[in-house]
């Protein structure tokens, strides 16, 4: 009705929003909208190709803390999209070893850490952020000199533990989203069978697989290729289990990826 021509959400509600207005007969690509500002939540290049062929926009990357200052610490540009560049007018910023404290240098893969310079009510010196990503020194073709930083991974304290392997819920939907006809919309169960850990990804697949006339051994070969890429890129085994479109839970919010039965 009012024809907005810009949407900021988190990246798994954008593809929602798409998924619904399709169903009820909106031509999605049709709309004002030409841009596209998502965070809150890791999402990989490929969710970021579903988001803007479903809309029809430009998707940028955005990165915030509510400790921080809410949305806008850093942000992606319309020229690189190649990392989001920090407002280091407000923050200072450097990336460490999780584990020691060590400060990392620029390049090297840690997690976040900001002190605010301008913020008055609640200053922060040294604020672990636990988001892992690195910083990027290269200059942007933009003519920015901020530095910038690239798309957070994952947290070091979401990182799940499975049989000695660190784990990524982003590692896994990368292999997911490279696979044709997955559906970016997933689960990762993990439990515990005696002294081992299992883990379990539920993934939708698209309306064209499940209306295959090869249906059964279609979705064999699938299920087949989603357990060796996540044995061959993560070293680890999972049980992969394929479910029909529109059957995972939806968020408005954060997308809840992991379902850990082991702190139940």
């Amino acid at each position: 009705d009012f024809g907005p021509t810009a949407i900021c959400c988190t990246p798994s509600y954008a593809l929602n929003l798409a998924e619904q207005g399709t169903a009820m007969g909106v031509d999605m690509k049709a709309l004002k909208l030409r841009v596209g500002i998502f965070g809150a939540e890791p999402w990989s290049e490929k969710m970021r190709q579903e988001i803007e062929s479903a809309l029809n926009i430009t998707a940028l990357n955005i990165f915030g803390l509510s400790e921080i200052m809410g949305p806008g610490v850093s942000m992606e540009c319309l020229e690189g999209r190649h990392g989001m560049h920090i407002f280091e007018d407000h923050f200072l910023v450097e990336t460490i070893n999780p584990e020691t404290g060590e400060v990392l240098p620029p390049g090297s893969e840690g997690e976040l850490v900001f002190t605010t310079i301008t913020k008055e009510a609640f200053p922060l010196i040294r604020y672990r952020t636990r988001d892992v990503s690195r910083l990027i020194t290269e200059p942007c073709r933009c003519g920015r000199t901020l530095h910038r930083m690239d798309r957070v991974m994952g947290r070091s304290d979401d990182m799940l533990i499975i049989r000695g392997v660190n784990v990524f819920p982003s590692q896994i939907e990368a292999v997911l989203m490279a696979i044709k006809g997955v559906e970016p919309h997933y689960q990762l169960i993990v439990d515990r069978t005696g002294n081992l850990d299992t883990l379990e990804v539920q993934v939708e697949v698209s309306d064209q697989i499940f209306s295959n006339a090869d249906e059964v051994k279609v979705l064999q070969n699938m299920e087949r290729r989603i357990v060796k890429d996540i044995k061959d890129y993560l070293g680890v085994s999972a049980k992969v289990k394929l479910v029909e479109p529109k059957s995972l839970q939806r968020f408005e919010g954060k997308a809840s990826r992991v379902l850990d039965k082991r702190q139940i």
